[in-house]
Formats: structure tokens, sequence, C-alpha cells
């Protein structure tokens, strides 16, 4: 079984708007209103725990919404780090054709007593658990008086001491600062646009994409899962490319398929040896698994996902066309009318 923690340093509360069109600058009033807690660990724990896994999702949360957020995600899943105040809120609008604006609430900073208390109880879920992964996911706070981030060196360290990977799906200076120095990272998930932004020019096509994916193994990173929106994904390590997609039944919400992305990926790493033992290649049983889970979040209303992809096949190139050129932005995948046939493996 999967033994997995999340840490969301900066956790939230997701609203969520329908509304039949979205025009800049009018009125609108929506067809549906809907809240619950989220930030990206809540959601990698939340897919990791429809997928079977043992998960536990550390997540600071202001006192003001901590009755809300036990109503919605229960323990043993949620271990929330109790901080003064509301939680800041993420919106996201989707009009009737499924496109989506997001709006995300700045981060506040967070004090040094609070971030002292994350970090316990991120040690007390990884002791009990071996052979475990710790994700790390979403914005990062910055340390209150401090004008720095949260010092993410204390958690690779206690990842390290405790015999757990590390996974990191973060973004902005956080992710440049990890990948200043990459140690201790197993994993790392950027989306193109960051992947591009972490190696300083524009990536056109999947060649592209796998040649600066292998500059930040390079520095240390063992793994490399990056998100092309509707192109898909491709797991890259220091000699490996693995490409995958799969289609969404229907585009509901793309808040989340990034993080239902990375818990498909872990949960298809737990099946990596029995895998290797029946024939098949494990990291395109993983990256299978990641493109799953992310079309099967596409076509959730909500960004926390319920149950496994049930009926969605994703199509894997284990030796993926390199020139082929990148044509689309975001996390929306197509119609699958849209899309040209290829054999699924």
């Amino acid at each position: 079984m999967s033994r997995i923690v999340t840490l969301t340093a900066a956790g939230a509360i997701d609203a969520t708007y329908r509304v039949a069109a979205l025009r800049p600058a009018t009125f609108a009033r929506a067809d549906s209103y809907t809240r619950e807690v989220s930030g990206k660990g809540v959601n990698v724990s939340a897919a990791l725990a429809a997928g079977g896994a043992d998960t536990a999702a550390v997540v600071v949360l202001g006192a003001d919404d901590v009755r809300f957020a036990r109503c919605g995600l229960t323990a043993p899943l949620l271990r929330i780090v109790e901080v003064p105040g509301a939680t800041r809120v993420n919106t996201s609008i989707i009009d009737v054709v499924g496109a989506t604006t997001k709006v995300n609430a700045p981060t506040p900073p967070l004090s040094m007593q609070a971030w002292d208390a994350t970090v316990a109880v991120l040690r007390e879920e990884l002791s009990t658990r071996d052979d475990a992964w710790l994700v790390i996911s979403g914005s990062l706070p910055e340390l209150a008086g401090t004008g720095a981030i949260v010092d993410l060196g204390v958690v690779r360290d206690l990842a390290r001491e405790l015999g757990a990977r590390v996974a990191v799906d973060t973004s902005g200076a956080a992710l440049d600062a990890l990948l200043a120095d990459p140690s201790g990272i197993d994993l790392l998930t950027p989306n193109v646009d960051e992947l591009a932004a972490a190696v300083g020019r524009p990536l056109a096509t999947l060649g592209d994409v796998v040649v600066a994916a292998r500059e930040v193994v390079a520095r240390g990173v063992e793994t490399v899962l990056a998100s092309m929106g509707a192109d898909g994904l491709i797991a890259v390590t220091a000699d490996r490319a693995v490409f995958a997609r799969a289609d969404a039944p229907y585009v509901a919400n793309t808040a989340g398929a990034g993080d239902a992305a990375l818990a498909g990926f872990l949960l298809g790493l737990t099946r990596a040896p029995a895998a290797a033992a029946a024939g098949a290649d494990p990291l395109a049983v993983a990256t299978a698994s990641a493109a799953e889970w992310g079309a099967h979040a596409v076509a959730h209303a909500s960004t926390v996902v319920a149950g496994p992809p049930l009926g969605i096949r994703a199509l894997v190139e284990t030796s993926p066309d390199l020139s082929r050129g990148l044509t689309a932005e975001g996390e929306t995948p197509p119609p699958a009318a849209t899309r040209r046939p290829q054999e699924t493996v």
C-alpha cells in the first residue's frame, strides 16, 4: 500500500461559481456555488485516499474555518495546524463551455511557531509510515517578519532522517529556491511554463521539454513529471522519457487536475514491482496512471476527486516523437472527439 504524507503550508478554501457566461466588467449571477477545503496537498491526499493509499494531509488552516474543514474531509486524512483568523479563499468561475477563470488569494505569512508546529506534525505522520513519500505541494508562505519563504531545508532533512522520498509541486520563488539546490528531491512536477522558466527559454516541442527536464534532472532530481495541458504529460529521467495522455469524458473543472495527476503517478509507482514482474514497464505504468487520474479530475465539478478513474485509459508512448509540437496551454484536455487516435499501451 502507498504511504504518503502531503504538506500544504498555505491551505485554502476553494469557492467555485458556475455561470452561463463570464464577461469582464459586467454583472453575472451564478447558477451554482460550492465551497470546500482545499490546497494542493489536500487535493493530492484526497485523490490518494480515493485510490486506496494510506495518506495524511498536513495543512495549515485559519482557526475560523477548522470546523468547516472537518465537516468536509475528516480525520485521519486531515492533520490541521491552526493559525489565527480565516483561511485564504481561492475562487474558480466556470462558464457553460467549461472554461475556468481562477483567482487565488495571496498567501499569508506564517509565524515561526506555526511553522515549527507544522514540521512537528510532519514528523509524527512520517514516523508512523515506513517507505513513505512526502509530497510538498502548493504555494509556500513567507516566514513572518523575515521576507523569506519558509525554509524547506528542515523538511528535506526530516525526510532523509526518516527514509522518506520527496515529491515537490510548487512554483515561483519556492520553485526557484528548490532548483538552486534540489538535493533530496526524488520527483518534481512542473507544468511546461514553469519548466520553461526554470531553463530560461521557450519550449515548443516535446523534445524541448525532454531536454529541459534533463537539465533539471542533472541538478539532482531523479524524475521530472512535466504536465503539458492538453498535450499530455511526460515523465523524464536521466535515460528515459515516457509520454502519456488520456481523454477526459467531459470538462467540468480544470482546477486540481495536476494534483490528481501527481497522486496518480505515485499510485502507479506502487504497482511498479508487480508490473515489472509481469513484464510491464514500471515508468510507463506510473505515467499512464498520472494521465488517467488527471483526466478523471477534469470531469469532476469539485477540485477534490471522488473514486478512481474507472473507464479512462491512457495512451502511452515509451519512445515518443520528440519533434512533435506543443499545441495547447493550461490543464484543459480537449473533448475526445478532437483527438487523433493512438494505440493504447
